[in-house]
C-alpha cells in the first residue's frame, strides 16, 4: 500500500480541538519531540521533500496539520514538544491538548511517536505513550537518527528501549530509522498498513 502515501497532501491546520475535522474515516498521528526528526520522518514516508516543513528552530509548529492519503485516511502531524524556547503556559496547554487527542479522538488507530536514538524516553514521550495505553491505542515508535550510532551501539539502545517500556509496564513496539539513509522505511509502512488496513478489513465483515 505504498502507493498511497505518495499521495499524501495538505488540507488543515488547527490549533485547537474545536477546530478539528469531522471525526470521520481513520486517522494515524505523528507526534515527537521537536528535534526527534518528525518532519523528516513524515517526509521519508511519502516520499515528499516538504510535505512536513523542516524547521531550523524546532518547536515553531504548534498546530495539528492534516495530510490526507484519500477521502477515508489522513495522517496527523501533531505539534513538536519538549522544546525550551517555548513559553511554558504554551507547553501546559499542548499537553492538555495532546492527551484530549489521543483520548477522545475516535478515528485515531494509532500513534507513530519519534524519538531521537541518542535522547530516547524523555519524560513527555512516556507521557505519550501512557496516554496512548490508557486510551487503548497502539503505539509505535521510531527511534530515529540511527545513522548516528553504529549498528551495535543502536540496537543496544533498541534494547534498552524495550526493557525500559516494559519495567514501566507501557505498551509499544519499537523500531530503528534513519531518514538520511532510509532505512526502516518499510518498517514503518508495514506497521501504517497494518492500522489502515485493519478497520477497513473489520468495517467488511
Amino acid at each position: 500500500m505504498s502507493q498511497i502515501y505518495r499521495q499524501a497532501h495538505y488540507t488543515i491546520s488547527a490549533t485547537q480541538l474545536s477546530e478539528l475535522p469531522s471525526d470521520a474515516g481513520i486517522e494515524v498521528a505523528f507526534a515527537g519531540r521537536s528535534n526527534a526528526g518528525k518532519s523528516s520522518a513524515i517526509n521519508t514516508i511519502t516520499d515528499q521533500k516538504s510535505l512536513a516543513r523542516i524547521s531550523k528552530t524546532p518547536g515553531r509548529t504548534q498546530m495539528i496539520n492534516f495530510f490526507a492519503l484519500d477521502d477515508e485516511r489522513a495522517l496527523v502531524d501533531l505539534p513538536g514538544y519538549g522544546y525550551a524556547k517555548v513559553p511554558e503556559q504554551m507547553k501546559i496547554r499542548w499537553q492538555q491538548t495532546l492527551g484530549k487527542y489521543l483520548e477522545t479522538r475516535k478515528s485515531l488507530r494509532g500513534l507513530m511517536l519519534m524519538m531521537d536514538i541518542r535522547h530516547p524516553l524523555k519524560e513527555f514521550d512516556l507521557q505519550m505513550v501512557s496516554w496512548a495505553n490508557n486510551a487503548k491505542l497502539d503505539v509505535h515508535i521510531l527511534l530515529t537518527k540511527s545513522d548516528k550510532l553504529k549498528n551495535g551501539a543502536a540496537m543496544a539502545t533498541l534494547h534498552k528501549v524495550n526493557s525500559e517500556l516494559e519495567k514501566r509496564e507501557l505498551t509499544a513496539t519499537v523500531q530503528l530509522f534513519s531518514s538520511l539513509k532510509r532505512t526502516g522505511k518499510e518498517t514503518a509502512i508495514a506497521k501504517l498498513d497494518e492500522w489502515f488496513l485493519a478497520d477497513l478489513e473489520t468495517n467488511q465483515e
